[in-house]
């Protein structure tokens, strides 16, 4: 073995000691880094709003309050409208929960009246009392779940802890963002610096079209869904919209979560098929939007993530990480991909392949 190639291999066994260093961190530190990486999430993303306003001739110091400010004004005051809204659906679903096990009792009746024609030995009534008690039970229990995690003192508290360190690492990350970036690019290795920053762009490219796109995405679906299933009289069709939205970013999930619970719902108040199908063509308008102009347009196809790929590290970054794995599951996996994609050209351009 040649000294250059010892040379590369002791490279590599370096490198991997420090990634593995770096992972080891994480997770050591995984239960205060959420603030600290939501900061640094927010600073990427207002990033280029930021950039913007400098070439206004306007200060990086004061471009990074003036977006801060205009992102507090419009977010704050629409997450307590929020809040209180659906607070008071919540109240409404909760007392409305006797009701809607008369209705489903009589709606799933003739289901009853065939068990017992096929097993003699059940009883109407028993079945009856089983299905209403259990079933208003589980709702009024998670009703109540979802009214004391807004409510609490405990998730307040924990929510006014991540608001406190969140902005003030947002800011001096969205301030020092290119001064950072000019920094980590002076400690490149000048033989592998051209290769770093190609695959670092390759990186940039992805993560910013999937995050940023796919954030307008969530919001657009959640504000379409929970103003169509509103209009159809819903109960906890704003809750149950604007969940749906939100986790769209999981490709497939929540959509199917939205449509199964909003029909549960439906089916449980309303007397008539006219609503339920509502229901059904607010979902149904949803993902023909989704799929055919939203999407394309916002995210695009190009961004190089399988659904099947960001499922898994989605799935991966909470079982490790939980809130926190979930939130660098995107970003680690464009990362992963454009490396894997870099190894593979890297591969076939070897003689272990072209041999």
């Amino acid at each position: 073995m040649t000294s250059t190639a010892k040379s590369e291999n002791k490279n590599w066994v370096i490198w991997l000691i420090i990634f593995g260093l770096f992972g080891l961190s994480i997770y050591v530190l995984r239960s205060v880094l959420l603030p600290f990486v939501a900061g640094i999430i927010i600073g990427y993303l207002l990033d280029p709003l930021a950039t913007r306003f400098e070439k206004l001739k306007i200060g990086r110091t004061a471009s990074t309050f003036l977006v801060l400010f205009l992102v507090a004004i419009i977010l704050i005051p629409a997450i307590i409208a929020l809040i209180g809204m659906i607070d008071e659906q919540l109240s409404q679903f909760i007392n409305s929960v006797p009701l809607y096990m008369q209705s489903l009792t009589k709606k799933i009746e003739p289901i009853i009246i065939n068990l017992q024609d096929n097993i003699p030995g059940l009883s109407r009534e028993k079945i009856r009392e089983y299905l209403q008690g259990n079933m208003s039970n589980g709702l009024k229990l998670v009703g109540n779940v979802f009214k004391k995690l807004i409510s609490s003192g405990y998730a307040i508290f924990n929510i006014l802890s991540l608001l406190l360190i969140t902005p003030v690492v947002a800011f001096y990350m969205l301030r020092d963002w290119d001064s950072f970036v000019k920094k980590v690019d002076s400690l490149l290795p000048k033989a592998y610096k051209k290769e770093i920053e190609t695959q670092a762009k390759a990186i940039d490219k992805i993560i910013s079209s999937f995050i940023r796109g796919q954030l307008s995405v969530c919001v657009i679906l959640g504000s379409f869904y929970a103003i169509g299933l509103s209009l159809v009289g819903l109960d906890l069709g704003l809750l149950v919209g604007f969940i749906a939205g939100i986790i769209s970013f999981i490709p497939y999930v929540g959509s199917i979560v939205g449509f199964v619970t909003a029909i549960a719902i439906a089916f449980a108040q309303f007397d008539t098929w006219v609503p339920i199908a509502q229901v059904v063509g607010v979902f149904a308008i949803g993902q023909f939007l989704e799929g055919n102009f939203i999407t394309p347009k916002l995210v695009g196809d190009s961004v190089g993530l399988h659904p099947v790929w960001i499922m898994f590290a989605l799935l991966a970054g909470g079982v490790l990480l939980g809130f926190l794995g979930l939130m660098m599951a995107v970003p680690l996996a464009a990362i992963i991909g454009v490396l894997v994609r870099y190894g593979i050209g890297k591969y076939k351009k070897s003689s272990l392949y072209r041999d």
